[in-house]
């Protein structure tokens, strides 16, 4: 959405931010002045946390993701509660600095009432996902601030907070929105499953493969069919608002009775059924129900199991990691990794990943639970970095209820306990504080965990699979880690390659295109990108691949081919600088040679200028392109598209037109050319 766009409620964007610097002005502040920035105190910081430890449990791992997809933008993602106080951020470290001038950090409250106009505030107000851009911060000190923030609701449409992600105002991209808009209706539907846990789930949607995707329907029934509530998406299909469903039943909405319903799955558990909604159209959907869960007869369902919850991070389309041959792409280290991996798969044998952050450690990890015997059981992904000290054992080891402050009823069950029977991945393993390291290491030693406030034993069993991007010999010789812990873990240890060192990163580029939508609308990689690709140091390895090409993938909108037009600007920027810094010869940096150019796109000083006489018609047909490619700025689809001709034929032209530029040099003056 860009500053200019229709709101979603029919109003336009200057009309909502002309009504929200109204109320600035109301609440008494001033453009000039110098609001307190003053945050609260630590201690009433952890009490707002702790209040709010569903959504700051479930908004985190979806925050990690979202800075993945802005990493080294000048940006940072923030996460509030209702009234606007910051509970968390993530964030490029020289913006970080810049923020905290003005107070963007945790403690800090930005409701519209403190900070005047702004996107968090403004969107907690309106209710609506909100960009304030530059100037229309109603304070100048924020004018440097370009933000994007979406509301994030609970199950029964319930603001519970906000998710917001700001940067510089010179690095603007129309698409922040639509990543931040995508990020709250994962938190969202991250929340409906922890408040529904004991009910009758129903995951759907017209497309079947959109089952287990951020797009997918969500609702939510009690045994007997009375519904309970239904996320956006499912809202959206239904037709009808929360309010207007509660005056429904599974029955009236998908034509089944429960009965019937528990029949159908009897004869095909776990799998995806055909349902059809009450306006006629046919939907896929997957139903889950606990073993807790009684059917109306009044015994349990017969066939209920615990299913894990689908991860709801990758977009429609994307598939879920297969085994090991999945990721055997024609690399000899990769290969080697695997091999050894094979050895030792289904034997109970803890595995270390190591490798630089990216590099598919998690992937890995999930290959590895696929290809085991423990594959119908739950794969359970725990970043130990991404999860505050706090909170850190509640969610490795449970709680019961009334253990803590904020601590919810019936308490909560701890990721250990959720991999019983399946695999548990303890991921970034060299940032787990050193004091949980010892619980830990019991735990393992006696398969059996004791939640917080309890005095139960409860046994587990379960395969252990850690990843680090430290090296833990280094961290147990500083102190930070411990001794007896790291033996217990590395029973095989394996590092994974950087992709700038994989000799297969043609076939790892077009595998993240397809898991990323590539194969509903296939996509070709252009041989320009690829060899820029090929000469890329990568920092963020796969991880940055993936999210590069599908935010490619969407830049070429209708297009069979993704080129370099399509990569962002932040890419070409530090391609352009690394390949200057890494070919320049100190006689080349004195005569002041040009940085690289970017294959496919037309330097501004590189477009060569024509004879001022043009004589011939192709002299006039090539002053007609290259005009054009000057008129969009270098952009060589845009400039092919403009003519109706190929890419190839602009190349080609072009350089015509520097050979007509050189012949007219030669020629003596006044000598026809």
């Amino acid at each position: 959405m860009t500053p200019h766009e229709p709101e979603p409620h029919g109003g336009t964007h200057a009309d909502t931010i002309a009504q929200a610097h109204q109320r600035s002005q109301s609440y008494g502040l001033r453009p000039y002045e110098s609001p307190d920035f003053g945050p609260v105190a630590p201690v009433d910081l952890r009490s707002q946390i702790e209040k709010s430890q569903s959504l700051f449990t479930h908004a985190l791992p979806v925050m990690e993701m979202l800075y993945d997809q802005i990493v080294n933008t000048h940006s940072m993602v923030i996460l509030t509660d209702t009234a606007g106080l910051i509970l968390h951020s993530l964030g490029d470290d020289d913006f970080l600095e810049k923020a905290d001038k003005v107070a963007l950090r945790p403690g800090a409250v930005w409701s519209e009432e403190s900070k005047g106009t702004n996107a968090i505030g403004t969107a907690l107000t309106e209710g609506l996902p909100t960009l304030v851009h530059g100037d229309e911060h109603f304070l100048r000190a924020n004018h440097f601030l370009t933000c994007s923030c979406s509301p994030i609701f609970d199950p029964y449409g319930k603001t519970v907070g906000a998710l917001d992600v700001t940067g510089d105002h010179r690095g603007f991209h129309k698409h922040t929105m639509a990543l931040v808009r995508m990020s709250a209706q994962m938190i969202e539907n991250h929340l409906f499953e922890n408040a529904f846990q004991d009910m009758v789930r129903v995951h759907f949607h017209a497309r079947q493969e959109f089952i287990g995707t951020i797009a997918e329907g969500l609702a939510s029934f009690t045994p007997g069919g009375r519904f309970l509530s239904a996320n956006r998406s499912g809202q959206f299909q239904l037709g009808l608002s929360v309010g207007a469903l509660r005056a429904h039943t599974f029955s009236s909405l998908f034509g089944l009775s429960m009965g019937q319903l528990f029949d159908a799955l009897r004869s095909a558990p776990g799998g995806v059924m055909p349902l059809q909604l009450s306006s006629g159209v046919k939907v896929w959907a997957r139903v889950e129900i606990t073993r807790s869960t009684v059917v109306p007869s009044g015994g349990l369902m017969p066939e209920a199991r615990e299913t894990p919850a689908p991860r709801r991070g990758r977009l429609p389309n994307a598939q879920q990691p297969g085994g090991l041959d999945e990721l055997d792409t024609g690399d000899p280290q990769m290969a080697a990794v695997i091999g050894k991996l094979r050895k030792v798969v289904g034997r109970d044998i803890p595995v270390m990943i190591c490798g630089e952050t990216g590099t598919g450690k998690e992937l890995l990890a999930r290959a590895i639970h696929a290809e085991s015997q423990r594959q119908q059981g739950p794969f359970v992904a725990v970043n130990c970095a991404s999860i505050p000290e706090t909170l850190f054992e509640s969610e490795l080891f449970g709680y019961e209820e009334g253990a803590f402050t904020g601590a919810r009823k019936k308490g909560g069950i701890g990721k250990m306990l959720l991999a019983n029977g399946g695999t548990l991945f303890l991921d970034e393993i060299g940032d787990m504080p050193l004091h949980l390291q010892v619980r830990l290491l019991r735990a393992l030693q006696e398969r059996s965990v004791t939640p917080l406030g309890s005095n139960k034993v409860i046994e587990v069993d379960f395969v252990l699979i850690c990843a680090t991007n430290r090296n833990l010999r280094e961290e147990v010789a500083a102190g930070r880690f411990r001794e007896d812990l790291y033996y217990r873990l590395n029973g095989l240890v394996v590092r994974l390659p950087a992709l700038r060192d994989r000799t297969d990163l043609d076939v790892v580029a077009s595998k993240v295109l397809a898991r990323h939508g590539g194969a509903s609308r296939p996509l070709r990689i252009a041989e320009p990108v690829m060899r820029m690709f090929a000469s890329y140091h990568w920092p963020g390895n796969i991880r940055q691949l993936a999210n590069l090409l599908n935010t490619a993938r969407l830049m070429a909108e209708d297009e069979d081919e993704i080129d370099v037009a399509h990569l962002p600007d932040d890419f070409l920027d530090d391609w352009r600088e690394r390949n200057a810094a890494g070919t320049a010869t100190p006689a080349a940096a004195a005569s002041g040679a040009r940085p690289a150019a970017v294959p496919g796109v037309a330097q501004p000083d590189s477009v060569p200028p024509l004879p001022l006489r043009p004589t011939r018609l192709a002299d006039v047909e090539a002053l007609t392109i290259v005009a054009t490619v000057k008129a969009h700025h270098g952009n060589i689809s845009a400039a092919a598209k403009a003519l109706g001709i190929s890419r190839n034929t602009v190349y080609r032209k072009l350089g015509e037109a520097e050979r007509l530029l050189q012949a007219d040099g030669d020629a003596e003056p006044g000598e026809p050319h």
